[in-house]
């Protein structure tokens, strides 16, 4: 195995990080038993995260019904970074392995019925998700989530939610109502909320041109255009503005046009990546998914380089010194041997700057 440069390193290896790491690569060849991956209440927090990752590679029609229950234990636990995990990983779950989505949505149903506010958010974040992969199936529980309506003040959550009521603006009968809850704080919401509820508000007005959405559309359009700093939110509102006033069947193609399905690929990598990255276990390169050569810089590659091109340089030197001196005392032993030239003696260590003569 070649050695990695000591930059790429990890200073001590993490032997529990070492071999779930080593089964990460491994599993597609030989899939491990999947108990051996369920978190343990002592596990550090970053071995944990690494094991939800493993797990959800290993899902499949078989297993899930063992896997969703764990993820749902998990997402009951008091480590919220650990419990938002959890709850993704049921999304990432129901995207990837489209006959367990009803399972998984079923799942996070439960766990909205918690109400525990980060969960909710996390909740909505990834039916939205799920609502993509599988558009026009699981309409049926937006009005669950509506009713979570008022919990959400995170901007991904809020982005999410304002999402799926414009997404499906036809068949909530009080979408406009909806939306309005959202534009009272338009000019405080962040970029990513406002830019979601300008779209859904044109989708709203694109579906169910009504009085009312009318003036939502003239008052969004107003303050995106006029009361924002923001360029992206500003030239989107003027695009939006010039279709709607000049062909509205050409804003309904753009707006309303049919979208790419998505799909789970997070953390798939290309087989020859892989297999440089087993060869690089323990170091960064495991860590960053990437080869050290692609984030370990060329100068730190070049001063590593030279250093060891000069240990071995001074090894000859030390060689070459010590076997000059044996024959020097041979020759002195003769007793007519003249004495070695000194320009012809090994370079001293240009470092030492002491004014003690050579010996």
């Amino acid at each position: 195995m070649q050695t990695p440069p000591a930059s790429a390193c990890l200073l001590p290896p993490e032997p529990s990080v070492f071999c779930l790491q080593a089964q990460r690569s491994r599993h597609a060849s030989s899939p491990p038993s999947l108990q051996v991956f369920f978190c343990k209440y002592n596990d550090p927090v970053y071995v944990k995260m690494e094991k939800l990752e493993i797990m959800i590679k290993l899902a499949n029609d078989r297993n899930i019904d063992q896997v969703l229950l764990e993820f749902k234990e998990y997402a009951q636990e008091v480590d919220v970074d650990f419990v938002r995990k959890a709850v993704r990983a049921i999304g990432r779950c129901a995207v990837s392995i489209e006959s367990a989505a009803q399972k998984c949505i079923n799942v996070l149903l439960e766990l909205i019925q918690t109400k525990v506010n980060y969960v909710v958010q996390e909740a909505v974040i990834v039916i939205k998700d799920i609502f993509r992969r599988y558009p026009n199936r699981y309409e049926s529980i937006i009005a669950t989530l509506c009713d979570s309506l008022d919990s959400l003040d995170e901007p991904e959550a809020k982005a999410s939610m304002v999402w799926i009521i414009g997404e499906y603006a036809e068949r909530i009968d009080n979408a406009d109502e909806l939306l309005e809850t959202f534009l009272d704080a338009f000019p405080e919401e962040t970029s990513v909320v406002q830019l979601q509820l300008l779209t859904a508000t044109v989708k709203l007005f694109l579906k169910k041109p009504t009085e009312g959405a009318q003036k939502m559309i003239s008052l969004v359009l107003s303050a995106a255009t006029n009361e924002t700093d923001d360029p992206d939110l500003r030239d989107r509102a003027y695009m939006y503005w010039r279709l709607l006033s000049s062909d509205p069947e050409a804003a309904k193609d753009v707006v309303l046009a049919q979208k790419p399905v998505i799909s789970d690929d997070a953390g798939s990598l290309d087989p020859g990546l892989l297999a440089k990255l087993t060869g690089s276990l323990a170091t960064l390169a495991s860590v960053y998914h990437r080869p050290p050569e692609q984030f370990v810089s060329r100068t730190r590659l070049a001063v590593t380089k030279a250093a060891e091109l000069r240990d071995h340089s001074f090894e000859e030197e030390d060689a070459a010194g010590g076997g000059g001196t044996g024959g020097g005392a041979a020759a002195g032993n003769g007793g007519g041997a003249p004495a070695p030239s000194t320009s012809s003696a090994p370079v001293g260590d240009l470092l030492d700057l002491t004014d003690d003569p050579p010996a």
